[in-house]
């Protein structure tokens, strides 16, 4: 029998597609990528997914209508570094070192990133940062220095370099995020940290964005003329809008050299300038028209500082909305998580309030809404208690990497999958800095309906809420007897709840509490 060339070629050409075709079949899925974006102090009273009647928020609230949203979503503690500190970590302040914006943030420590890196995630970091050391466990980072601009912001490169871009800092860093995944290695996972500035006082907003809210009044909150009566800690504070907001500084009128605080300002180009100066003059000039005092002062106050919150958030929005958007084009979004929080809450005029701090809701309670196709049922809303330090054994339990045991935080992959696993009966948080406006350290314990909050250091003191009854925390019914039972049963669990996270500092001043 004769051999043929064209036969035999014929047959392994066919062999080869068919091992080929079975190998691409029992070839493992890539495993998923991790987005994470955080913003900085960005109330869940301003999101629409949240109820919020205040703006519209397309961008965040496609994650509601495709993913979900957490309704209970909690930081250990409500301070810009210390946040992020806790999501990398997985642990709280006391554990991970990073206690206040004085400290600075032990980089060498287990990070969860780091894990992931040797799980052959690529990982990156871009943008507001804030942990004063150098970033360790990216593969890539570009970062703002400290707090950061608005506008021409610095960004440190890793070469150390630092680089000012031309711009606005919120698209900057949206632009950033996009180079760096179309630059890099497409074959391996991602986990890529997007850290925005927005909504950080002093709230300036994209040009694109000023008088967006001008002509919509805002109804004050209905404890926006909090007496503060039995309540020592908030009687005591410094981050009032009636005494606290300035009006050059926050609100850019009477501009003097503290106009927007003059290292913002100045950072402005001509063009720039231009535009700002024109739209606050004549906010200025009205202002000064009205010749206002007393309440109607405090009002005006509030109405100018949620205009540009809220334009500031805009740009925000708009630019989570176009991260989504790029992961769509590119084809990436159906096999990545997206998880958007903000480091802490904040106050929108709740108390008479702006800022954060404090165990009370506003800014105890974070937004966090999250998208992972084929997993989290679009629509849902998920009432169990979640908290920041979730996040870093949520992205190592995604990636089929171990969590370690010094992890403190929980996995939310399981409720995600709607899995059958115990709920948090109750969340601890404890502030620590002493001094910014001059909020009192304290540290607590929440459950779905009380809290119990102790003070310390500056006033020892304790509260206690039922949130079902008092949902704004007017209240302070501590050592009410008709919660006697109550209050035992809540101090007996923030003992226990100390114990398990070995907060050692609290532990001693609860030692001999009844």
């Amino acid at each position: 029998m004769q051999f043929s060339f064209k036969k035999f070629f014929f047959i392994g050409g066919a062999l080869l597609l068919a091992v080929t075709g079975f190998a691409q079949k029992i070839r493992k899925p890539q495993p998923p990528n991790i987005l994470i974006i955080v913003s900085d102090d960005h109330a869940f009273q301003a999101i629409g997914a949240y109820g919020s009647k205040m703006m519209e928020t397309p961008g965040i609230d496609r994650l509601a209508k495709e993913g979900a949203v957490f309704s209970n979503a909690f930081v250990t503690n409500s301070i810009c570094g210390p946040s992020r500190a806790c999501i990398l970590t997985g642990k709280y302040s006391h554990i991970n070192g990073f206690k206040d914006n004085l400290s600075k943030f032990d980089a060498s420590q287990d990070l969860f990133v780091k894990r992931l890196q040797k799980a052959g995630y690529q990982t990156a970091w871009i943008g507001k940062m804030h942990l004063d050391t150098k970033p360790q466990g990216f593969d890539y980072w570009e970062i703002l220095p400290g707090q950061g601009h608005y506008y021409n912001p610095d960004f440190i490169t890793m070469s150390g370099e630092t680089v000012r871009r031309t711009g606005y800092v919120t698209n900057i860093t949206t632009e950033l995020a996009e180079k760096w995944l179309d630059s890099r290695d497409a074959s391996k996972p991602f986990c890529l940290v997007v850290g925005h500035k927005a909504t950080h006082r002093i709230w300036m907003p994209d040009l694109q964005d000023l008088g967006k809210f001008d002509k919509k009044q805002f109804p004050l909150p209905d404890n926006f003329y909090d007496n503060y009566d039995t309540r020592y800690a908030a009687a005591h504070q410094d981050m009032s809008i009636e005494k606290t907001l300035r009006l050059g500084y926050d609100l850019k009128v009477m501009q003097t050299s503290d106009i927007m605080g003059a290292e913002n300002y100045n950072r402005m180009n001509d063009e720039q300038k231009k535009v700002y100066s024109a739209y606050y003059k004549k906010i200025e000039k009205e202002f000064i028209s009205k010749n206002l005092s007393g309440k109607a002062l405090t009002e005006w106050k509030y109405q100018r500082y949620m205009k540009d919150y809220l334009a500031t958030a805009a740009s925000l929005d708009r630019n989570i909305g176009e991260l989504l958007s790029y992961l769509d084009k590119t084809g990436q979004a159906s096999n990545t998580l997206v998880i958007y929080l903000s480091d802490q809450g904040f106050y929108m005029g709740e108390h008479g309030w702006f800022d954060k701090r404090f165990m009370y809701e506003e800014s105890f309670k974070t937004p966090m809404l999250a998208r992972f196709p084929g997993v989290i049922k679009p629509g849902t809303v998920y009432k169990d208690m979640v908290m920041n330090i979730d996040i870093a054994p949520t992205a190592l339990e995604l990636a089929g990497v171990k969590i370690p045991g010094e992890i403190q935080g929980k996995s939310m992959l399981p409720l995600f999958k709607n899995k059958e696993q115990q709920a948090r009966d109750a969340v601890y948080y404890h502030y620590y800095e002493s001094g910014e406006h001059s909020v009192i350290p304290h540290f607590g314990v929440r459950t779905s309906r009380y809290k119990l909050i102790r003070f310390y250091q500056v006033a020892d003191k304790w509260e206690l809420f039922d949130l079902e009854k008092d949902p704004h925390e007017m209240r302070n019914i501590f050592d009410d007897p008709a919660y006697k039972t109550i209050q035992a049963g809540l101090m007996k669990r923030l003992k226990e709840l100390i114990t398990q996270y070995r907060d050692t500092d609290a532990e001693k001043l609860v030692g001999n509490q009844r």
